[in-house]
């Protein structure tokens, strides 16, 4: 397995495009990086291409990672980065539009926003 399989095919496209809307909610979830155990965590925000969640232990840039939402397999991802207690990820491949209506559905509350 290649140490940056997102690379430029990818990384371009979900982080500096922004192409999928995110949008800010709450989901309850599994995080393990490869190698480690996983850990519980929440899901801050969601598009088709990434997610930001909580995450207390650093995690360096470019590790692999796995996200177990509730009713799902779980999705593998890459860090894209790690700045105050929050870790932000790319999923190797994009979620599908109809996956990502189906979580957005299940935990959209009052408080959910695009951002």
């Amino acid at each position: 397995m290649t140490e940056f399989f997102l690379s430029d095919r990818y990384f371009k496209a979900s982080q500096e495009d922004r192409s999928s809307p995110r949008l800010q909610l709450t989901i309850p979830v599994t995080l393990r990086p490869a190698g480690g155990h996983g850990f519980s965590s929440e899901v801050q925000d969601l598009s088709l291409g990434g997610f930001s969640a909580q995450c207390v232990n650093r995690l360096a840039v470019g590790t692999l990672c796995w996200l177990k939402l509730p009713g799902l397999a779980a999705l593998q991802c890459e860090v894209i980065w790690w700045q105050n207690n929050l870790v932000g990820c790319a999923f190797q491949n994009l979620l599908s539009p109809i996956v990502y209506d189906d979580i957005v559905g299940r935990y959209r509350n009052a408080s959910a926003r695009r951002v």
